[in-house]
């Protein structure tokens, strides 16, 4: 399949929010289960991330978080790829920034799950938006 190489990355970035899920888990359930069981049988139900946040401790919090921010701008990424793959445009460069994007996604989900300082995250997510935008650019100019 032409321009298909795209593929790869955008797996290698659904491969990784699994894995920050399952970092997520093993991590927050059993910080749950330490928590206090003081507030009557159903003190546990209906939690929200926020009520999380008010009860776990910031480290187990920051996986939550990137989990979620793995839900939101790469979102983008997946349509954009699949676009360049679609038109026939998913190779060479194209598939070079992916691969880009999803090491600084990797690299930005490592940052926040475990230092979490806010600049070293805001450069890691400020490139990768730069690469980003990058493709989106190239698939316009691919469509338009």
């Amino acid at each position: 399949m032409i321009g298909a190489d795209i593929l790869q990355p955008i797996v290698a970035l659904l491969a990784w929010t699994m894995v920050m899920w399952l970092w997520m888990y093993a991590t927050r359930i059993p910080a749950i289960n330490r928590l206090p069981k003081d507030g009557g049988p159903n003190a546990d139900v209906g939690w929200t991330g926020a009520k999380l946040d008010g009860l776990l401790t910031p480290d187990i919090q920051w996986k939550a978080h990137n989990y979620n921010h793995l839900h939101e701008a790469p979102t983008l990424f997946y349509a954009v790829a699949l676009v360049l793959a679609f038109v026939g445009q998913g190779d060479g460069l194209n598939a070079t920034l992916a691969w880009i994007y999803v090491a600084l996604r990797v690299l930005h989900s490592l940052w926040q799950a475990t230092v979490n300082k806010v600049m070293g995250r805001f450069l890691l997510f400020s490139l990768s938006s730069f690469v980003l935008i990058w493709l989106i650019i190239r698939a316009a100019l691919a469509v338009f």
